[in-house]
């Protein structure tokens, strides 16, 4: 039976490090599933989605300018891609005005269609070399955590609260 929960904890450690890696989901995905479905300490949780989130960065921005020159050739991808750079110009203002610090907060605020994946776009679009990009985005990846991991742990301290507080009525 101990072999069954060791898997079990490991394919969840797995998955976190997964949904980290998607361009979607992030560690907007990766740590509240970790604390909250698999029930993973967020002491644990956190550095496997920062791994995770992290571990697609060097490759994109290598290769996104040969894959995207390759893609656009194709009607459909041509239109995926087109999307994908004009959301990203439209969104990445406050990385024209402050340049290394703008990419940081553009990766670091988890909102929508920001993150690693979109600061990597950033990155590619407005011709930050990778020497730079790299730093801002490993940082803009751990403020995003740490915002990520307090609302999980707000929630789950208010959860607590109001657990406590019903004991009382």
């Amino acid at each position: 039976m101990p072999t069954i929960l060791a898997l079990t904890a490991a394919s969840h450690r797995i998955l976190t490090f997964l949904y980290a890696m998607t361009p979607i989901g992030e560690l907007r995905l990766a740590i509240p599933y970790a604390v909250f479905a698999a029930k993973l300490p967020w002491r644990e949780a956190v550095p496997i989605a920062i791994a995770g989130n992290f571990a697609p960065v060097v490759p994109v921005l290598l290769f996104l300018e040969y894959f995207s020159n390759r893609l656009m050739r194709y009607p459909f991808c041509n239109r995926c891609l087109t999307w994908a750079f004009d959301r990203t110009r439209r969104r990445s203002a406050v990385i024209e005005r402050f340049e290394a610090i703008g990419l940081v907060l553009f990766v670091g605020i988890p909102l929508p269609f920001t993150g690693a994946w979109s600061g990597c776009i950033a990155a590619f679009l407005f011709r930050i070399p990778l020497r730079r990009a790299v730093p801002c985005i490993a940082l803009g990846i751990l403020l995003a955590s740490v915002i990520v991991t307090l609302v999980c742990l707000g929630v789950i301290s208010s959860a607590l609260l109001f657990g406590a507080l019903d004991k009382f009525r």
